[in-house]
């Protein structure tokens, strides 16, 4: 079956626990529809770049699916109908990345910037 990445952005009114209830909602749609779940990652609240449906922050969510194209067609379709999701973006790729996804590795990058690596000292 092919592979896909979805990233979804979710309205910033709701908590933490409902944002990470929408990931398991569209994964039940995914499994539903014959397809299978790889992957899921909560990326948290961020900012946008722009205003979307008046908001300027939003709930970042990750999934890696590998389903058949009538079940990725079914979840984009129910999550452009879900009052509580802003955008979504499906994308197709040839193999998913073993680990975190870029986005979680800066969160862990950041935290282990403790020296400027080879920076010359002023």
């Amino acid at each position: 079956m092919p592979l896909y990445e979805h990233v979804m952005i979710a309205r910033q009114d709701l908590s933490n626990a409902q944002a990470e209830g929408l990931i398991e909602h569209f994964s039940t749609v995914i499994s539903d529809n014959g397809g299978s779940i790889v992957g899921t990652e909560y990326w948290g609240v961020k900012t946008m770049a722009y205003k979307i449906n008046k908001n300027r922050k939003g709930h970042y969510m990750f999934l890696r699916t590998d389903a058949p194209s009538a079940a990725i067609l079914e979840m984009e379709r129910l999550a452009r109908l879900h009052d509580d999701v802003m955008r979504v973006l499906s994308v197709k790729v040839d193999a998913h990345e073993d680990g975190p996804s870029v986005q979680m590795q800066k969160r862990d990058e950041r935290s282990d910037r403790g020296d400027r690596g080879d920076r010359p000292r002023r």
